[in-house]
């Protein structure tokens, strides 16, 4: 390899993380928007059987999950309750189960999580990014998530939790602006909100 070659790959490889890094601080800026203006008496309610907290708790903990290295190195938010990270109730594949619900989980209770506590939870999401983005292998041929697109490439999976995140929000955009009035700000790069 030439030296030009080298500040080439060396160059792309800092672009696509500094990219990487901006987009999910940005899509993560929105989503906390999102949680910070929904009026109390939105927060609870259902759109489509699902509440209003139970998406934001779903995108920030398939947020964390994903930011991990692979499924092993994935330790669930300290007052996770099992269960609560899906949206349908309905259990997943045996293999997905056994691996997500580990045997430290505290049982499901179904009690909603207040905004304050996900807003702490956001804040540890959010602060995960960098390093986890630091730390990807971006040539890696393989997510390390045995469920989740296994023989897909690893910087893929990042973009794909990046659309995660933005799809939920989305929906809950929509929900604010269509039952109140309330819009969310769209951000585009890594200006960050301050917590």
């Amino acid at each position: 390899m030439t030296n030009q070659e080298l500040a080439s790959g060396h160059e792309l490889d800092a672009l696509l993380r500094f990219t990487l890094t901006s987009q999910y601080h940005a899509t993560l800026s929105m989503l906390r928007s999102a949680i910070e203006q929904c009026p109390n008496e939105i927060w609870p309610t259902a759109e489509g059987g699902v509440p209003f907290w139970r998406v934001a708790y779903h995108t920030l903990y398939y947020t964390h999950l994903y930011l991990q290295v692979d499924e092993s190195c994935f330790t669930p938010w300290e007052h996770h309750q099992t269960g609560l990270q899906d949206l349908d109730d309905i259990p997943g594949p045996q293999h997905l189960l056994k691996i997500l619900e580990l045997p430290h989980r505290p049982p499901q209770t179904g009690v909603p999580y207040s905004r304050s506590e996900l807003l702490v939870y956001w804040d540890a999401c959010d602060a995960m990014v960098n390093d986890a983005i630091k730390a990807l292998d971006l040539m890696s041929p393989d997510t390390g998530f045995s469920w989740h697109f296994p023989s897909r490439p690893k910087i893929e999976q990042h973009l794909v939790n990046i659309r995660h995140i933005q799809h939920h929000t989305a929906r809950l955009s929509g929900r604010l602006h269509d039952e109140v009035g309330i819009s969310v700000d769209w951000v585009g790069t890594s200006r960050r909100r301050k917590a």
